[in-house]
């Protein structure tokens, strides 16, 4: 059975979200991640392939080894998703502030 995964679906999961993190840096292989955490390698490999299937993810092949990385237009398209939301919040805490120094001055 084929799942339709989107990448709110991948970041859901906090294992995925650390290898995210983990690659923000620089490029690794599967086992180079895996050694990153304490789970076993086909768990790491699992993650991987939604993460890949969703396109946060790209594959390179050198030589043998294959190495991910990751795919900045996808990621984009997260923060992209989240930035209104965060422009809201940033708005309710400057009027909070501005309340807060009202208060304080007419103290």
């Amino acid at each position: 059975m084929n799942l339709r995964r989107d990448v709110f679906q991948a970041i859901a999961d906090p294992t995925r979200r650390a290898i995210l993190l983990l690659l923000a840096s620089q490029s690794l292989t599967a086992g180079a991640i895996a050694a990153n955490f304490d789970t076993a390698r086909p768990t790491v490999s699992k993650h991987l392939q939604i993460l890949t299937e969703c396109e946060l993810l790209k594959q390179e092949q050198t030589g043998r080894e294959i190495y991910y990385h990751l795919n900045p237009s996808k990621m984009k398209e997260i923060a992209d998703f989240i930035e209104p939301f965060r422009q809201m919040w940033d708005d309710r805490f400057n009027k909070l502030e501005s309340i807060m120094k009202n208060y304080q001055s007419k103290k």
